[in-house]
């Protein structure tokens, strides 16, 4: 098949094209690197009016005139390659709202889009109008808008969440709705709000190309080395502040067991280096499921403080294994569970292989690849 895919988050996109590379397939990947991440794409698409003077410039126009310069850009550059985005077997967008602009743009570019290839597909991945609304609908014990309803972000802090109930994004959710071929999740915090969408093909697995990820077995050393990386854009929303109170706590009182290492916004190669040491990596605490960074950092055999949910162990049949351990949004549970990983290390070396196997098993970017490819044909 001829695959174009649109937009990326975390390496997702990456990642499942290098998989279906190895499939047999061609593939194209029209992205804008995903910010300060900096991922690599065939077509790359730059975001201007992102800092400074020229932030400042687009901010005045959209107030004086309604007009946002930056989707205007975007959507120049997208269509400046529109004869290269034309016979496609199957195009795939990360997100309902892809390239990050204004949705009357993301319309015009997926309306093209589908007018110019065969068939259009839905990744819900990142925050959108069915996720947040879920979230919103109280049906959840904590979600991302937990720092937004604890009054720990503003609105206009939690705006990249909370746009997703405006009423524009709201009819580019329906646009799609009626556009898309189908829709597919791409962990368990996704698939919860889909369950019910006649469209929704279910959940694949991200996929992680493990041959990109040194694999060392844990040793355990004289310290037990825990890394935060932080993510200043997303602090409140990935939990940090729960993070970064629980290792003030244990710093106190278990200063000489530990080595603690945070690194902040780094781009994705720098990241991926910075934890090399590691024995435990803290990821987020408001999940259900694994999110990119923390199935990359399990690959690689750390241990990982990230979603484990009930939910997500009944889905995989996960009862009694440890793969990794679940992050809740209280101080005292994350240092009880800091402290027993730092009082007993030999549980490290279990949970990373356990962790290692798991993403064998379930996330090999092949075997993802594999999946989506039976979504988009079935």
């Amino acid at each position: 098949m001829k695959i174009l895919l649109v937009g990326e988050y975390s390496r997702l996109h990456n990642s499942l094209k290098e998989g279906l590379v190895a499939n047999g397939h061609e593939v194209t990947l029209i992205a804008t690197g995903d910010g300060f991440k900096q991922f690599p794409a065939d077509i790359p698409l730059k975001k201007y009016f992102q800092k400074g003077l020229s932030k400042k410039v687009k901010g005045a126009w959209l107030r004086l005139f309604g007009i946002d310069l930056a989707s205007i850009m975007m959507r120049g550059q997208f269509m400046a390659h529109k004869n290269k985005l034309k016979g496609y077997d199957v195009v795939q967008l990360i997100n309902e709202s892809p390239l990050g602009i204004q949705p009357k743009y993301e319309k015009e570019i997926i309306s093209f889009l589908k007018e110019y290839n065969e068939k259009l597909y839905l990744l819900s991945c990142g925050t959108d109008h069915s996720s947040i609304s879920y979230a919103k609908s109280g049906n959840l014990p904590y979600s991302v808008l937990s720092p937004y309803e604890a009054g720990k972000i503003t609105e206009q802090q939690a705006y990249p969440m909370l746009k997703y109930l405006r009423p524009e994004y709201k009819d580019l959710h329906n646009f799609l709705m009626e556009n898309v071929d189908g829709i597919i999740a791409s962990d368990l915090d996704y698939h919860l709000a889909l369950k019910d969408n006649p469209k929704y093909k279910g959940l694949i697995p991200n996929p992680i190309n493990t041959n990109n990820l040194a694999y060392f077995p844990l040793e355990l050393s004289e310290k037990v080395v825990i890394f935060h990386g932080i993510n200043r854009e997303n602090y409140y929303k990935k939990g940090s502040d729960f993070f970064e109170q629980a290792l003030e706590k244990l710093a106190a009182s278990h200063g000489d067991k530990i080595k603690i290492i945070t690194a902040e916004s780094l781009p994705y190669k720098e990241y991926i280096k910075s934890y090399d040491k590691a024995h435990i990596v803290l990821d987020q605490v408001y999940s259900y499921d694994q999110g990119y960074n923390a199935l990359e950092a399990m690959s690689r055999g750390k241990v990982v403080l990230t979603g484990l949910a009930p939910e997500f162990l009944e889905h995989y049949e996960l009862q009694g294994q440890q793969i990794a351990i679940n992050a809740l949004p209280r101080v005292k549970y994350l240092y009880e569970v800091l402290m027993d990983l730092v009082d007993n290390p030999k549980q490290l070396l279990k949970i990373s292989k356990g962790a290692r196997a798991f993403i064998l098993e379930h996330h090999d970017h092949m075997r993802s690849a594999a999946l989506y490819e039976s979504a988009w044909t079935s």
